[in-house]
């Protein structure tokens, strides 16, 4: 079965069963490997991608799913890498070993966009199911508050 969808403002068909797993079809299919497996059953967060604008585990979503939707994945979220949550992460030196990152970058676009001046409480509600193993959630809190401050100050496209 061909699956139509728009993939990083592209669109793209994939030629897969309706249940398969929209990672794979991301990551084996595109060839964009900056959203990773974790746990693969929607716990750890690594594979989040944005369905539609909307943080989304792509490990449990099935292409049938997004037939017709449109998809970012961290590749896609700044076509040069220049988004605020980006040049945040490096200038706070969040990752440690940057598995997590790029679904972790993911769900605080999401955090943003819903709350444009995130409190610790905020943060920590939204982010919560997005795992790092190397622990680099203080990093993490301080990136999302120096983007959300970026952000206000000088709107992103």
């Amino acid at each position: 079965m061909t699956i139509n969808f728009t993939l990083n403002g592209k669109p793209v068909a994939i030629d897969a069963p309706a249940n398969s797993p929209l990672l794979w079809a991301i990551r084996d299919d595109a060839g964009l490997t900056g959203t990773k497996f974790g746990c693969g059953i929607g716990l750890c967060g690594a594979c989040t991608i944005h369905v539609e604008g909307r943080a989304t585990r792509s490990c449990i979503t099935t292409l049938g799913q997004v037939a017709g939707a449109s998809i970012t994945t961290i590749e896609g979220l700044d076509p040069n890498s220049n988004h605020p949550l980006q040049t945040a992460w490096i200038a706070i030196q969040v990752p440690q070993c940057g598995y997590c990152q790029s679904g972790q970058i993911m769900q605080a676009a999401t955090l943003i966009a819903d709350f444009p001046d995130p409190t610790d409480a905020d943060i920590d509600a939204v982010m919560d199911g997005n795992l790092c193993r190397c622990m680099a959630y203080v990093r993490i809190r301080a990136a999302i508050k120096a983007a959300a401050a970026t952000m206000r100050s000088v709107p992103h496209a």
